[in-house]
Parts: structure tokens; C-alpha cells; sequence
């Protein structure tokens, strides 16, 4: 019974922000109740790459997918370009170099999960919250960081994509998904202004999707590194 509770809380928790704004998807995960992974590899050292092949690796354990998104950017090898914790074993270190794209858009950010909670912060403060930490995704630009739009975005900017975040709220770690083109201006302040966000991520653009049993949707459009995901 309380499986049927929760599903039916989670749907309406979806539901309702979706028809908050058409143009984005929003799902929240409570971090209490729900257990949320980072995906890589499989145990052979072979990325999953894609939604389908890990719900099937799930599977082969006893384990269901029941949500997943893409979790940050990544090389042309499909590993990580910075930080990135998969059940507290650090797989790729913090980056803090500059460079050129959206992931050195200083400043830029980690979402990452303790025992006490999900949190989004600026990278340069990684170092001294690193302890205890469970999973860890480094990507880039910050959306919001105490409920400061990243100062580089305009309202008018006209470099619009499909793009996905990450934003927190107590417990809760809360999922966006655009459903048409944004800039990073119009998706910050619906994490702020519509979802009373005060930090957010940004995870990528273009090849953004979600896996949601719930929604029956499976975005399967192009090959992944990062995966994030809930499992049951």
C-alpha cells in the first residue's frame, strides 16, 4: 500500500507541474524515500550509453528503472569532463580548469547527494563539502546558486535547445526536462520563479531525455555517458 501511495503522489506531483508550464517536464524525486543512482559502466567496464541497456542490466539483478536522465556532459569517450562519485567510489576527479562550452561556463557546478540530503553547489566549493558524499555529478553552467541567475545569461539570447537541469529543495531532488527549444535564461527562472528553487545545474542540451515508467516514455535518441536514475 504504501508503494500505491507514493506512485500515486509522484504522479501527481508530476502532473501538476507539467501543466505549471508546457514547456518543460518536471519530476521530483524524494531522496528519502526513493533510491537514486549514478550510471556509468557495467561491472565488465562496458557503458551503458543507452536507457534501455540499463533497465535490462537492472533486471538481470531483481532491480527496476523507474526513472532516468542524462547527468552531465561528457567526452567523446563517454566519460565524465569533470567530477563524478557512483556509490561514494570517485570514478573522474573535480575539474576546475577553464576551457571553452557550457561545462567551463564559470561558474559552473556539482549536484551531489548525502546521507542528509540532495545539494547543488559551485564547483570551487567541492573540496570542502567532499566527506561522506554518495554521488556526485560535476556539469556546467550553474542556473541558480542562492537563487542568483548565472550572471552570463540573457533574457534575449537566442541560442535555444532542448535542454535538461537539476535543481534541489530540501529532500527533494527535482528533474526538468524542456519540452521545446529554452535558453539557460528562461530555464532558470522556471527553476526559481515557478518551482521556488534557490540552486540548480544545468546537466546538458540536445541530447537530453528522460526515462520514466510513470510518464511511459523512453527518450532514446542518442548514446549517453552520466545516467542518473531511480531504482526499485
Amino acid at each position: 500500500m504504501n508503494k500505491i501511495l507514493l506512485l500515486l503522489a509522484f504522479l501527481l506531483v508530476t502532473l501538476h507541474c507539467q501543466a505549471a508550464d508546457p514547456r518543460f517536464t518536471v519530476i521530483r524525486i524524494d531522496t528519502e524515500h526513493e533510491e537514486l543512482q549514478l550510471f556509468l559502466r557495467d561491472d565488465t567496464g562496458k557503458g551503458f550509453k543507452r536507457f534501455d541497456q540499463l533497465k535490462t542490466w537492472l533486471a538481470a539483478r531483481n532491480k527496476q528503472l523507474v526513472f532516468a536522465m542524462n547527468a552531465g556532459m561528457y567526452h567523446a569517450s563517454y566519460a565524465p569532463v569533470g567530477l563524478f562519485i557512483q556509490n561514494t567510489e570517485q570514478l573522474t576527479a573535480l575539474n576546475l580548469a577553464d576551457g571553452w562550452g557550457n561545462f567551463f561556463l564559470k561558474p559552473n557546478g556539482i549536484f551531489l547527494l548525502k546521507k542528509s540530503g540532495p545539494q547543488v553547489i559551485e564547483s570551487s566549493e567541492y573540496p570542502a563539502l567532499a566527506r561522506d558524499v554518495l554521488l556526485a555529478t560535476q556539469s556546467g553552467p550553474l542556473l541558480l546558486r542562492n537563487g542568483v541567475v548565472h550572471p552570463a545569461f540573457k533574457p534575449d539570447s537566442n541560442s535555444r535547445l532542448k535542454r535538461n537541469g537539476v535543481g534541489v529543495i530540501g529532500s527533494k531532488a527535482i528533474f526538468v526536462i524542456s519540452e521545446q527549444p529554452v535558453n539557460f535564461y528562461e530555464m532558470a527562472i522556471f527553476f526559481r520563479d515557478t518551482l521556488h528553487c534557490q540552486d540548480a545545474l544545468y546537466l546538458d542540451g540536445s541530447i537530453s531525455g528522460i526515462y520514466s515508467v510513470e510518464l511511459n516514455r523512453n527518450d532514446a535518441t542518442v548514446d549517453l555517458g552520466p545516467i542518473i536514475g531511480v531504482v526499485r
